[in-house]
């Protein structure tokens, strides 16, 4: 039987939400391995002269803990 672990993280990208989501997961892959997926929780932007500048997510990432 697995045991998955879930962490929370915050992404962010001059792009779209998606560059951000995909950012998070490249970021989380580095260190974890048996990432499963991703759960985009929370969206913002932040705006700059009457412009979005900024994408960002609140992103939950699932991973199969290792046994030894």
């Amino acid at each position: 039987m697995a045991v998955v672990k879930v962490i929370e993280l915050l992404g962010e990208s001059e792009e779209s939400w998606e560059d951000a989501t995909r950012q998070v997961v490249a970021e989380a892959t580095r260190t974890l391995h048996g990432v499963t997926s991703v759960y985009v929780k929370e969206f913002q932007a932040t705006v700059e002269n009457d412009k979005v500048k900024n994408f960002r997510v609140n992103a939950k990432v699932s991973f199969v803990l290792e046994r030894k």
